[in-house]
């Protein structure tokens, strides 16, 4: 898998990444995607999401800070990016927390062509009714990730990338395990968002949506590996991280990935 090559191609076509994402890390995701070379635009009125959806090169859609009206959005977008051929990664945040959150995110899978599905292990388990515990919006049982990520692929017909210590990704030719990254990943709010917004970056321009959702797991991993060093804690480290998001080089980038 030629990681390398499609991180150059992010830094060359410089895909505008369309994110109808939550108030808490619109920022966040918004610098980790041009700090990777792509662009962002965070637009979520309903009056405008078509629009932007259709000359995106990839959607984004996150329900961290969802209401109804926005969930109508996502759907108009959703629709809108299957119309002119545009992927779509859907961030599942908090599913199985709340009846709404769940019911949120299936529609958004009933309604729309979902290329990625990208979320933790307990949110990916709410889309195919195993039963999880939740803490506000994150896991806190222990579940098969990759039994996770290959259920779902298979219920939606799309790839699932499920993040944790190790992230798994599954699609039609199985499971890909993706071992980058460091504990300091989760000591700070939205980098789960940030593996969402990254993975809408790839499969802008990579040839299947599975070989972007890895390419974007190894990429966020390395990048968190190098923040880490001589990080003194979670306010550092999420400066180093952008910063390493930016110093990323696609001649290493494959030699670092650790997959199985």
């Amino acid at each position: 898998m030629d990681i390398g090559r499609l991180l150059g191609e992010v830094r060359t076509r410089r895909p505008l990444v369309h994110q109808i994402t939550n108030f808490v890390v619109m920022n966040e995701t918004a610098n980790a995607t041009l700090a990777l070379g792509a662009l962002p635009v965070m637009a979520h009125a309903p009056e405008e999401v078509a629009d932007m959806a259709a000359a995106a090169g990839a959607l984004v859609l996150n329900i961290g800070t969802l209401s109804a009206a926005w969930v109508d959005a996502m759907v108009l977008a959703g629709r809108a990016a299957n119309e002119h051929g545009v992927p779509v990664v859907l961030d599942p945040v908090g599913a199985g927390a709340t009846a709404f959150r769940t019911a949120s995110a299936r529609r958004i899978l009933e309604e729309v062509a979902v290329a990625v599905v990208r979320a933790n292990a307990g949110e990916m388990a709410a889309l195919v009714d195993v039963r999880a515990q939740m803490r506000g919006v994150e896991s806190v049982d222990q579940l098969d990730a990759a039994g996770l990520a290959a259920a779902v692929a298979e219920r939606y017909g799309l790839v699932a990338a499920v993040t944790g210590p190790v992230d798994h990704v599954a699609g039609p030719a199985g499971v890909v395990a993706v071992a980058n990254g460091d504990p300091q990943l989760a000591t700070i709010t939205g980098t789960g968002c940030v593996a969402s917004a990254l993975t809408g970056c790839f499969v802008a321009v990579a040839p299947t949506p599975l070989e972007g959702a890895v390419a974007a797991l190894v990429a966020l991993g390395v990048a968190g590996e190098d923040a880490a060093a001589g990080s003194r804690g979670p306010g550092t480290f999420q400066v180093r991280l952008l910063d390493a998001l930016a110093a990323l080089d696609p001649a290493t980038l494959d030699a670092r990935a650790r997959l199985a």
